[in-house]
């Protein structure tokens, strides 16, 4: 195990600085350029803070949906060849809940300020 700070706090920290010591001294394109490197930095902070629970969440979803054991990637896979083959369809009991959770997780990740994801949270109380 390693001592602090965890990877997270160490990105956190640099996107933190750039985008309150840095981000207001440049201006034109390469503060565009500054702020698109700000954002990326903060999704692999989000990657690293979510990603562990969310495939967690996902393989078991999947693994009860098909029926089996895999991989994340393995499952994936096995659920896409089911559709391609028109064996599993917005019909089929729990795909479209696992979609959805899946898209949630997703969004959690990459969009977390996207309006209607936020309003989605906030139907379902979280």
């Amino acid at each position: 195990m390693q001592d602090e700070p965890t990877p997270e706090e160490l990105i956190k920290a640099v996107a933190d600085f750039l985008r309150d010591e840095i981000v207001p001294e440049i201006k034109g394109h390469n503060a565009f350029k500054l702020r698109v490197g700000i954002n990326a930095l903060d999704l692999v902070t989000r990657q690293l803070a979510l990603a562990q629970a969310s495939d967690a969440a996902e393989t078991a979803r999947l693994s009860r949906l098909l029926g089996m054991q895999g991989s994340l990637m393995e499952l994936n896979r096995a659920l896409c060849d089911r559709i391609a083959n028109g064996e599993a369809d917005l019909q089929t009991p729990g795909l479209s809940e696992h979609l959805w959770q899946t898209t949630l997780a997703k969004l959690a990740v990459d969009q977390p300020n996207y309006g209607s994801y936020k309003r989605e949270l906030g139907s379902e109380g979280g």
